[in-house]
C-alpha cells in the first residue's frame, strides 16, 4: 500500500505543477502544428484513455496496432478482438462518434500479425453557396484500416511494422470556394520496437518494467483539391515507459508515462511591416519571406528530421513541442481493475490539458473497459464523455467449448 500512495503522490504533484505554470505559458506566443487527418492522434480504447492517453509500453493487448504494433509478439493469448466506441463533441452534437475495431493472431511463440479499423463519422452537414442557398447534404467521414507484424528477437526485445491506408472525405466532391473538391488519400507506416524485463526488482519488490517506442504514421501529404498545398499526416513520435509493482499474487500497480512528439515542420513567423501587414512575396522563390523559423514545405523525410531544429522559438520551443502523460493502474486478481491520467500539452501548441479516471472488468470470456475525461483548460472535445471498449478472449471461448464438450460426453 505505500507504493500505491507514495505513486499517488507523485502523480498529484505532477497534475499540481502544470496547472500553477499554465498562467506563464499562456504568454507565450500561440504557434500550434497543424495537419491533415489528426483523428488518426486519437486514442482509441478506453483502458488508454483513462490513463492519459499512455500506451506504447503498457501490456500489450489487442489494441496495440495503434500504440506499438511490436508489443503484439509478447501478448499471451493466441488471438483477441477489441472493439471501442468514443462520441465526440457530445455536449454540442449527437452524430460525431469514432469507432475502432482491432484484432491480432498469434503465428508462434516469436511473432504475431494484426488488424485494425479506425472510422471517424463528422455527421450530417449541409452546403450552402455564397448566399445561402442549400447546394447539398453530406456526411463528411474518415477512415483508416492497418496490418501489421510483430517479430520477438531475444526474450526481451521485439519490433513490429504496420501498413496503413488512410482516406478523408470531409466534402463529397462538392465545390467549396470555386474550387474542385476530392477525398483525401494516402498510405503510411508505423515501426516500433519494445522491451520488457519481467525479471526486475525496485526497493525489493518484484517488478516488470517495459520501453516502447514507436513512429507513426509516416507517409504521403494529403490534398482535397488538386491545385492545393498538400498538408502532412500526423507523423508522430511515441517513447515511454511501464513500471508495474507485482505485490502479491492479488495485487499488482503500474506506473505508466509516454512523450510525444510530432515529426512535422514547425509552422514559420513570416516578416511583415510596421502596420503587421505580411511584405510582398519574395521576387526569387514568389513565396512569404520568413523572418524565424524554416520553409514549412519540404519533402516528407526532410520534414522528420527538420522537425527537431525548425522552431521560431528556438531550443525553449522545441522542448514545447513535446507532450507528456502519465497514467496508474491497480489490479486486483487480474480482474478488475481502476484507473487515472493526466495528459498536458503546451499552452501554445494546443493546450490540451486533461485528467482521466476509468476501470475495467475481466470476465470469463470478455473484458469491459470504460473511461472519463475531465478538462482542466478549454472545452475539450471528449470532456465529460464516458467511453467504452469491449475485449474479447478467444481462447476462454475456446476453453468453454471444450469443457462443454468433454462434460456432454461425461453424461453420455
Amino acid at each position: 500500500m505505500k507504493k500505491i500512495f507514495t505513486g499517488l503522490l507523485v502523480f498529484s504533484f505532477f497534475v499540481n505543477v502544470n496547472g500553477q505554470s499554465e498562467l506563464k505559458q499562456s504568454a507565450l506566443q500561440l504557434n500550434t502544428i497543424t495537419t491533415a487527418v489528426p483523428f488518426l492522434l486519437i486514442a482509441p480504447d478506453s483502458r488508454s484513455g483513462a490513463l492519459g492517453d499512455v500506451g506504447v509500453a503498457s501490456s500489450p493487448d489487442a489494441n496495440s496496432m495503434h500504440w506499438n504494433v511490436a508489443k503484439l509478439a509478447f501478448v499471451e493469448k493466441e488471438m483477441g478482438v477489441s472493439v471501442s466506441y468514443s462520441p465526440w463533441l457530445r455536449q454540442l452534437v449527437p452524430d460525431i462518434n469514432l469507432s475502432y475495431v482491432s484484432g491480432y493472431k498469434k503465428l508462434g511463440d516469436n511473432n504475431a500479425i494484426g488488424a485494425s479499423l479506425r472510422y471517424f463519422s463528422l455527421g450530417d452537414i449541409k452546403f450552402t453557396n455564397d448566399i445561402g442557398d442549400p447546394i447539398g447534404d453530406f456526411n463528411p467521414a474518415e477512415f483508416a484500416f492497418d496490418v501489421g507484424y510483430s517479430q520477438k528477437f531475444g526474450d526481451r526485445f521485439s519490433g513490429g511494422l504496420a501498413i496503413r491506408y488512410i482516406y478523408s472525405n470531409l466534402t463529397g466532391g462538392i465545390d467549396v470556394g470555386g474550387s474542385n473538391t476530392q477525398a483525401g488519400k494516402s498510405f503510411a507506416v508505423d515501426v516500433g520496437g519494445y522491451y520488457t524485463n519481467d525479471e526486475a526488482e525496485l526497493f525489493g519488490q518484484d517488478a516488470i518494467f517495459n520501453v516502447g517506442l514507436n513512429i507513426s504514421n509516416i507517409g504521403a501529404k494529403i490534398s482535397y483539391t488538386n491545385d492545393a498545398v498538400k498538408d502532412f499526416i500526423p507523423i508522430n513520435m511515441r517513447l515511454g515507459q511501464s513500471l508495474t509493482f507485482v505485490l502479491d499474487d492479488y495485487n499488482s500497480f503500474s506506473i505508466l508515462t509516454d512523450v510525444n512528439k510530432l515529426l512535422v515542420p514547425t509552422p514559420p513567423i513570416y516578416a511583415t511591416d510596421d502596420n503587421g501587414n505580411p511584405l510582398p512575396l519574395d521576387p526569387v522563390t514568389g513565396e512569404q519571406v520568413i523572418e524565424s523559423g524554416k520553409d514549412p514545405d519540404v519533402a516528407i523525410v526532410s520534414g522528420i528530421f527538420q522537425s527537431f531544429n525548425d522552431a521560431p522559438g528556438g531550443f525553449s520551443e522545441e522542448l514545447r513541442e513535446f507532450n507528456i502523460s502519465a497514467g496508474l493502474e491497480y489490479w486486483y486478481n487480474k480482474q478488475f481493475a481502476i484507473r487515472a491520467g493526466y495528459f498536458n500539452e503546451h499552452a501554445t501548441k494546443g493546450n490540451r490539458k486533461y485528467i482521466t479516471v476509468g476501470a475495467g472488468l475481466k470476465l470469463s470470456v470478455f473484458s469491459i473497459d470504460f473511461s472519463y475525461l475531465i478538462s482542466t483548460t478549454q472545452q475539450n472535445p471528449l470532456a465529460n464523455t464516458v467511453r467504452f471498449s469491449l475485449m474479447f478472449d478467444f481462447d476462454a471461448f475456446k476453453s468453454q467449448n471444450k469443457n462443454s464438450d468433454n462434460s456432454g460426453g461425461n453424461e453420455n
